[in-house]
């Protein structure tokens, strides 16, 4: 039976939330404040990482966790009051990132992410957006050979356990597809059954524009509160009333002032992170996203330039924003690839939703029938998107769903 349905949060999630529901039949209207995939996926690297099964786990070596102590690293950065405002998630997060628990919580991880690309696939082919996808695979590099050899073992338990492909290249086989580099590398993974987008908020947009052709409506509004009526759901925003039977919260780094106004409590953070365009040197060209291992930062060949991404920055969500990372992140870059200028004025500063089991929230919300959440995808939202979508779509309707989601209820805090 055809149901009315708001999805709020009109980012990779929500976008491929609501594709799915009108798709499906329903009367679903999409809000955001801001165009759709114009908040945090518009800004991340534009990977849709099938290799990704493994969730990133808090630091637990001795070694590693000295090495962050500074704050001056290129991967992870950290503000002392946010920790301290956080304390609660991040003890949760370093407790599941313990080997033991980790191993667990992996395949339940990749039971989603293997079905990335494939729902991906079948949402762009609708969208008509296949020219924005490469599916020429990503390039994790490495200056240290001792690092790398570390790596592959990794790399062949995930090929054996989760169906994730790669190559391995030494010098000479990383300097024959990415000629241009400046310094020599000592290997690289070539992951090859991941895809790079060309432009991620146009993807999102493609999405929503399929989304709207399935009979969905699309409301610019920012949304204010949320309340249970009778036997469904009111969500005041500045411009209107909007009434459903159910609603969906893709809310993403918002999440947890949802989470406070409906009273419920949940191991919630952000990470931060920026990004920057830059041109290429004359006759230069990046061929392939890459990731500096050692480093922690990406280069992406994008419609606007060469986006440079950071690592992870561990602050509140509305602190102001701090730029060292990115300069940091810029100085290693350049060592890499003879990068131009920068295209833009002022960098990019996102968020990412994370839980602190490392896994994302999506299902039906504890003892509030008719409201269902989605978020805390971490840096995997533009990733899952579609493949949440599928889910949330199954379990509403009440279908027997594709992966088994009860690694991912929301009840799982409760």
């Amino acid at each position: 039976m055809a149901r009315e349905i708001a999805v709020l949060g009109a980012g990779m999630v929500g976008v491929s939330i609501a594709y799915h529901l009108a798709r499906r039949g329903h009367r679903v209207v999409l809000v955001d404040r801001k165009p759709p995939g114009h908040e945090t996926s518009y800004g991340n690297a534009g990977l849709i990482q099938r290799e990704a099964v493994s969730p990133h786990p808090f630091p637990r070596q001795l070694a590693e966790i000295w090495r962050v102590l500074p704050n001056r690293s290129i991967d992870i950065r950290y503000q002392s009051k946010a920790m301290l405002e956080n304390m609660s998630a991040l003890w949760t997060y370093w407790r599941y990132s313990a080997p033991q628990r980790l191993a667990r919580i992996i395949p339940e991880y990749a039971s989603l992410i293997m079905h990335c690309t494939a729902e991906h696939e079948r949402m762009f082919e609708v969208a008509g957006a296949a020219e924005l996808i490469h599916k020429d695979g990503w390039l994790e590099l490495y200056r240290s050979a001792e690092i790398m050899d570390k790596r592959l073992p990794v790399a062949d338990s995930h090929r054996e356990r989760f169906g994730v492909t790669y190559q391995a290249l030494d010098t000479a086989g990383v300097a024959a597809i990415e000629p241009d580099l400046v310094q020599p590398m000592a290997g690289a993974i070539h992951w090859t059954n991941t895809w790079s987008v060309s432009d991620p908020a146009a993807l999102v947009g493609r999405y929503a524009d399929a989304f709207k052709a399935a009979g969905g409506e699309i409301v610019q509004a920012a949304a204010t509160r949320l309340d249970k009526t009778g036997a469904g759901w009111t969500l005041a925003t500045d411009g209107a009333m909007i009434e459903a039977e159910q609603c969906v919260l893709a809310t993403g780094p918002w999440s947890s002032e949802w989470l406070k106004r409906l009273n419920l409590q949940m191991p919630f953070f952000v990470m931060r992170g920026y990004h920057m365009h830059y041109g290429a040197q004359p006759g230069r060209q990046l061929r392939y996203a890459l990731m500096d291992y050692e480093r922690g930062y990406l280069l992406t060949p994008k419609r606007a330039g060469i986006r440079l991404t950071t690592g992870a920055e561990l602050n509140s969500l509305a602190a102001p924003p701090r730029g060292g990372q990115l300069d940091a992140a810029e100085a290693a870059a350049r060592e890499l690839f003879p990068l131009a200028e920068r295209l833009e004025d002022t960098p990019w500063k996102g968020a990412r939703p994370c839980l602190g089991d490392m896994k994302p929230v999506i299902g039906a919300a504890p003892d509030r029938p008719g409201l269902w959440f989605a978020f805390g995808h971490g840096h995997q939202g533009f990733t899952l998107g579609p493949a949440t979508g599928r889910l949330i779509g199954e379990m509403i309707d009440g279908e027997s769903p594709y992966i088994d989601p009860l690694p991912f209820s929301p009840a799982r805090f409760s």
